[in-house]
């Protein structure tokens, strides 16, 4: 309950800051153009910074194990809802379908959820959701990619080339090596980390802002993405992975990335390859927002 009491309170505060950007949106201080560019800095700058941060700590064996367990675990999970995407869809491959397969398996596991697992576990918990973060990345530039371009080939320069995956690939060579960086690098490093939640937070209420929710919300794949993603996915994580004999903060972590809304990135690959980019939004968009409910309830479900 403790812990539950804590994700409340941290998505709480982060939908303060969902609310202001929201405003800053509708009173166009915020604009479309500065959003993208706001969302790109987080991304590709901050978000790198804070992955990077997470290493800087004392070599531990037990740390480098659980960090590979949470890769393992990940894995397991994107198999097993390739697996249910397979069952529900079929041989579905509408544009609307895309938007739905998408939406249920990308979280925004870097944007919303880095923030929430730093505030929920602190670093060693944002270590931890690297390893998803990898697994996401590998995932969403080869299969992400293949459900929009009709079996594209895999962008495996972009994968090797995310700043998010270079971040990680050097904070494990300092991790292991033991670098740290100097007083005034690592003093500067801490405050761009410290941007993210406000950042993130305030482009994703920008997001919401521009969204137009009127026009999908008689289109049913709306909500089976939203059941699939918020609902059908932590929970069957959940059932089963709870026995899995994982260190407690690894499971909670994987369970936390895999229960956060849909991933900002589906609406950037339908703008990119002539997808159904409203559809994206709009669940983009009613995933964040329900999100202030059904995660604090993942969490309550997952403490053991």
């Amino acid at each position: 309950m403790e812990l539950a009491g804590t994700c409340v309170i941290q998505i709480l505060v982060m939908f303060i800051l969902v609310a202001v950007g929201y405003l800053c949106g509708r009173i166009k201080m915020i604009d479309k153009a500065v959003n993208a560019k706001l969302s790109a800095f987080v991304l590709d700058v901050v978000n790198p910074v804070l992955i990077f941060n997470s290493y800087q700590r004392e070599l531990s064996m037990e740390l480098l194990k659980n960090l590979g367990i949470s890769v393992l675990l990940s894995a397991s999970s994107y198999a097993l809802l390739m697996t249910v995407l397979y069952i529900v869809f079929r041989k579905d491959n509408s544009p609307d379908t895309v938007i739905a397969k998408f939406s249920s398996v990308y979280s925004n596991c870097g944007f919303m959820g880095i923030p929430l697992i730093n505030g929920l576990f602190g670093a060693e918990g944002v270590m931890y959701v690297t390893g998803y973060l990898t697994v996401f990345n590998l995932m969403v530039w080869t299969h992400g990619v293949s459900l929009f371009s009709s079996g594209g080939k895999p962008d495996v320069k972009k994968i090797l080339h995310s700043p998010s995956i270079i971040a990680i690939a050097l904070g494990l060579i300092c991790y292991v090596a033991q670098i740290r960086l100097p007083g005034i690098l690592s003093s500067a490093a801490e405050h761009i980390a410290n941007c993210n939640t406000p950042l993130a937070m305030i482009c994703a209420g920008v997001t919401i802002s521009f969204t137009n929710i009127r026009e999908s919300i008689t289109n049913k794949k709306v909500y089976i993405a939203l059941l699939l993603r918020l609902v059908v996915c932590p929970l069957l994580f959940w059932a089963v992975f709870r026995l899995v004999p994982v260190p407690d903060i690894v499971f909670m972590t994987v369970l936390v990335a895999s229960g956060c809304p849909a991933a900002a990135t589906g609406t950037m690959f339908a703008l990119k390859f002539g997808g159904n980019s409203e559809m994206s939004a709009v669940v983009f968009a009613a995933t964040t927002v329900l999100s202030a409910l059904t995660l604090p309830l993942v969490v309550m479900l997952g403490a053991r």
